[in-house]
This record gives C-alpha cells, sequence and structure tokens, in this order.
C-alpha cells in the first residue's frame, strides 16, 4: 500500500496483499475489546432469524482486519490520518478468508517534510466479493537527506 517515501508514490499504484482468515475466536475477541456485543455477533440463535442466517464479523473487526493487512512502510509513514467514504458491502461470515486490493489514488504536498497520500481499498473474501471499500490516507514523510552521505534509502543507512 505505501512502501516508500511520499516523493517516490505513484499514482495508480497497486497491491493485493495475502489473505486471513476470520475466526470465531476473532469475534470474541473483538466483542471483549470494543464492548459490541450484539447479538448478530455473538448469538447463534438470534443471528440465525436474522438477516444473514447466521453469526457475522463485526463490521468494525473487518476494518481492522484490512488495515492489519495492508502494506505500510514503517519508516515512512508517519500516521494514518483517515478513512472517507467507508462502506460494509457485504457481511464478512466465521471463516471468510479475506485479502486487500489497493490503488494509490490522490497525492497532496504538506510542507518539505511530508504529504498526505489517499489510497482506495477493497477487501475481498474467497468468493471474490467485496466485504468493504474506503479511502485510506496516510501522512507520508519526504526522502531524508544526510548531509554527509546523501539521501537515505527505506529509512536505513
Amino acid at each position: 500500500m505505501i512502501t516508500g517515501w511520499f516523493d517516490d508514490i505513484e499514482l495508480g499504484e497497486e497491491t493485493v496483499t495475502e489473505g486471513r482468515t476470520v475466526t470465531e475466536a476473532d469475534i470474541v475477541a473483538f466483542a471483549s475489546l470494543s464492548g459490541d456485543w450484539h447479538p448478530l455477533h455473538t448469538n447463534i440463535e438470534f443471528a440465525r432469524k436474522g438477516p444473514f442466517g447466521e453469526r457475522i464479523g463485526h463490521g468494525m473487526l473487518a476494518l481492522a482486519i484490512t488495515t492489519g493487512l495492508a502494506t505500510i512502510d514503517r519508516a515512512s509513514v508517519l500516521a494514518f490520518y483517515g478513512v472517507d467514504r467507508l462502506r460494509f458491502i457485504k457481511p464478512t461470515l466465521i471463516n471468510d478468508t479475506i485479502h486487500v486490493a489497493t490503488t494509490v489514488t490522490g497525492k497532496s504536498d504538506r510542507n518539505e517534510h511530508s504529504g498526505t497520500v489517499s489510497v482506495d481499498v477493497k477487501a475481498i473474501n474467497q468468493r471474490d466479493e467485496t466485504i468493504l471499500v474506503a479511502t485510506f490516507m496516510f501522512l507520508v514523510a519526504r526522502r531524508p537527506v544526510s548531509l554527509e552521505n546523501g539521501p537515505i534509502e527505506s529509512g536505513v543507512r
């Protein structure tokens, strides 16, 4: 997703991540962490009678997994700047395996040290169904320059 310095990132760059399977343990852990024990996520009998016919993962759990799957260069990404146009398209089911596809869609200079980068993000399950879409924004550092040694490559000298 973001694998270099601000000046090196190109509009249209695309990435696809590895997959990750969503487990019942993920749902229980997320419910515990967030305090969201809605029965659609945690009660088999309630969920069976609901619109999906079974328990589903929290939308915010799917978003958290999506951010975790994203490739982010720790040397250059200064901050996760925000999320726009987030939509949960399909439910995330227990045992779904999701991966993430991204496209860099925007860059904006901020100052001499950094800029913002916008990335369109799609989380996709093993049935090739898009489960969520969003635009992520990142604050990304410009390539640092050492007066002694020239530009620093990938944050490592």
